[in-house]
């Protein structure tokens, strides 16, 4: 059994302090799959039963993947654009990567055991874009690469200034109808908004609390499509350890997941189309119709596999669509701040600059599995 630290700390004057509460149980579950709250709050059960994203393959331009246990078995080797090698699973320093690996394709290492991502049944490929801090240039290359070795899913949990040529690889990606999921961004130092989530045709993700309410960092504005469990999450880290992310990070992960199980559900879907599925099934959580908050709503995977939706109009334009549809504004969401083990606790300003920062904050103290 593992025990988490009741602590996450953020800097030497904040933290968080919270109570892990055990899920209810169907089935003995150690404490690292108990403490994922976020699997009976989204009825994953449910879910798998309807798709596990077999088949679908997955970008993640990041921080790279450490082999751990829990992930090894979903994870191609992707390609180093720091060191310049290829067929790469073992060259994560950072521990992000392979934080959003787990929440994504986690498979666990027993039937209720370690990390259980959303889409256990997918493959990932992991493209290093950086080492804790990477020039625009890096991730939009990692997104194109990710597009043009088949990923019709791209996990962007990070954001950075404007650039051509990231707004070339969203249009790339766009091509290749993959579809481009990236963090609203956190409020823990910034309230501006940044890219990817702000360019037409990507999915901005905002982040929900353990009630379901939106989190407190979590950017709001109208460019927010969905939101998805963000506050406490545990998963995968290096050295086959555990740690607990809090952030856009992990709710831009899990619903990149969900859109790999909507994928392989219903494979004749365009990449628009699986977005509009996605918006047009979440639960409104705040005043009727789209808000700032969280967009259309909380993330319903269930739903989004089970629900009789209309088709959408103009699907096949990036960033087009009607009304209904999250792309109609863009889907475009915002700058985060802080992240332990990237910026050193040093705040972000994105004003044309070249930095990346990762959308999460980690607890230092980790257990090894």
């Amino acid at each position: 059994m593992h025990d988490f630290a009741k602590n996450i700390t953020i800097n030497a004057a904040l933290s968080l302090s919270f109570t892990l509460t055990p899920t209810a149980l169907i089935e003995r579950r150690d404490s690292i799959r108990t403490a994922e709250w976020f699997l009976d709050f989204l009825q994953i059960g449910q879910a798998h039963a309807l798709s596990t994203g077999s088949g679908v393959i997955i970008g993640l331009p990041d921080t790279g993947t450490f082999p751990h246990r829990d992930i090894s078995d979903n994870v191609a080797g992707g390609p180093d654009l720091i060191s310049g090698l290829g067929n790469q699973t073992n060259n994560d320093r950072d521990g992000h990567g392979t934080e959003m690996a787990g929440l994504i394709v986690g498979h666990g290492h027993g039937r209720n055991e370690g990390i259980l991502g959303v889409a256990p049944a997918a493959t990932l490929i992991p493209i290093k874009v950086t080492e804790g801090g990477a020039s625009i240039s890096k991730l939009g290359e990692g997104i194109k690469l990710a597009a043009t070795l088949g990923a019709k899913v791209i996990n962007v949990s990070a954001v950075t200034g404007p650039s051509e040529s990231l707004h070339e690889a969203i249009n790339a990606a766009a091509q290749r109808d993959a579809i481009v999921i990236a963090g609203a961004g956190n409020n823990f130092s910034t309230s501006q908004m940044g890219y990817p989530a702000l360019l037409p045709g990507v999915l901005a993700v905002g982040a929900v609390d353990r009630s379901g309410k939106h989190a407190s960092f979590s950017i709001t504005g109208s460019s927010v499509a969905i939101c998805a469990p963000g506050a406490e999450i545990p998963t995968t880290e290096i050295s086959n350890k555990y740690s607990k992310v809090v952030g856009t990070s992990a709710s831009t992960a899990i619903v990149s997941g969900a859109a790999a199980l909507v994928r392989a559900k219903f494979p004749g879907l365009s990449a628009q189309e699986v977005i509009h599925r996605l918006t047009a099934t979440a639960t409104d959580i705040g005043a009727p119709g789209r808000d700032e908050q969280c967009g259309y709503g909380v993330l319903n995977i269930v739903k989004a596999l089970t629900a009789d939706v209309p088709p959408l109009s103009g699907a096949g334009s990036p960033g087009a669509g009607d009304s209904s549809s999250a792309v109609a504004d863009g889907t475009h969401g915002g700058r985060g701040g802080w992240r332990f083990g990237l910026l050193a606790g040093v705040a972000v300003v994105l004003t044309g600059g070249v930095l990346l920062a990762f959308l999460a904050v980690r607890r230092r103290n980790r257990k090894r599995a």
